[in-house]
């Protein structure tokens, strides 16, 4: 699905803009290719510049709640400098590449509720408008789609995924957002933890895969959260039902305190802590930025994590919830 609307800065008769996106998903660190078509209105304009502006659905939590919006994390000049004749169309290709953090929207083709969005850009004659929006489908790595598949057949269930706006202390995170993919326990673990949070920063190098247990309290305590981090590479070989367990063992029965327990190695964490959860949740680390521009992705319920994949589509139809939230947050009152 394309928005496409009249530019409406330009006024009536101004350039229209209609970005392509090719089909099929892009990877993280990957190349996001397609056209921007243009089509001159009533009279010539001289076009400064094409930008292409990856937007995101962000939540974020402060002390007055919570609160949500839209947050820009990287752009693209893709073109510029030359005349558009009245009437003329013209189509400009493209091929950027994505931020290695930019977050995973969907799994074997099926949506986890994440939102984010291609916003291009035309300037035209000391006057710009953002005029066209097109969702961005976004697949895992492929030790990320390795990782979520183990968790799957170990018998974890997907719940929910969403960005957080803020950063997790001791990363190598770059984003001021991270994704957050909420996992129900599989049935062993079921008593120790209500759910399990896995973030993936990748980069060039590899993948830090952050773990956070939800753990259940004791007869004499109260729950509080487990917090671990390894790393792995894009092209490690592995046996990762037994790695990804591995991992979920030593994050659900570690009772250290705070501080840095691991060393860095093949499939070990250099960092594994708990801490008490006094009262709404703090995020992977307990660190969070938070300001304006912050946002939620789609409340929306999804079936599990079955035996590697999905098990069910999320309840809103994720595209028309791209066209109305960004849409509505262009109306919103942005320069």
């Amino acid at each position: 699905m394309v928005f496409k609307r009249l530019l409406g800065s330009f006024g009536v008769g101004g350039p229209t803009v209609d970005t392509v996106l090719d089909p099929g998903p892009a990877r993280p660190g990957g190349a996001l290719t397609g056209q921007v078509h243009l089509e001159g209105g009533q009279a010539d304009f001289d076009v400064e510049h094409l930008t292409l502006e990856l937007v995101a659905r962000v939540e974020a939590e402060h002390a007055e709640g919570e609160s949500e919006g839209v947050v820009a994390f990287e752009r693209f000049t893709v073109g510029g400098g030359f005349r558009l004749a009245a009437g003329q169309r013209h189509s400009v290709p493209f091929s950027v590449t994505l931020p290695w953090e930019t977050p995973v929207t969907e799994l074997h083709g099926q949506q986890l509720g994440i939102v984010l969005g291609v916003r291009t850009e035309l300037a035209v004659a000391g006057a710009r408008d953002k005029g066209d929006l097109d969702p961005l489908c976004v697949a895992p790595l492929p030790v990320q789609e390795a990782i979520l598949e183990a968790f799957g057949q170990l018998g974890f269930g997907f719940r929910s995924a969403d960005l957080e706006y803020g950063h997790i202390a001791g990363t190598g995170q770059r984003l001021p957002f991270y994704q957050e993919i909420e996992l129900t326990p599989a049935p062993r673990y079921a008593h120790q933890v209500n759910e399990i949070e896995v973030t993936f920063l990748a980069g060039p190098g590899g993948v830090e895969v952050v773990l956070e247990a939800d753990k259940r309290g004791g007869l004499f305590s109260g729950g509080h959260d487990a917090l671990a981090r390894f790393t792995v590479g894009h092209h490690d070989t592995r046996d990762w039902n037994a790695e990804v367990d591995a991992w979920v063992r030593q994050l659900t029965e570690h009772r250290a305190a705070y501080g840095h327990q691991g060393v860095h190695g093949h499939g070990a964490p250099y960092a594994v802590h708990d801490h008490h959860d006094h009262g709404g949740h703090h995020g992977h680390g307990g660190e969070r930025r938070s300001g304006p521009g912050a946002g939620t992705a789609i409340a929306a319920g999804a079936a599990g994590l079955a035996v590697g994949v999905v098990g069910g589509m999320v309840a809103a139809e994720v595209v028309d919830e791209v066209g109305d939230f960004f849409e509505g947050d262009e109306e919103g009152g942005e320069d």
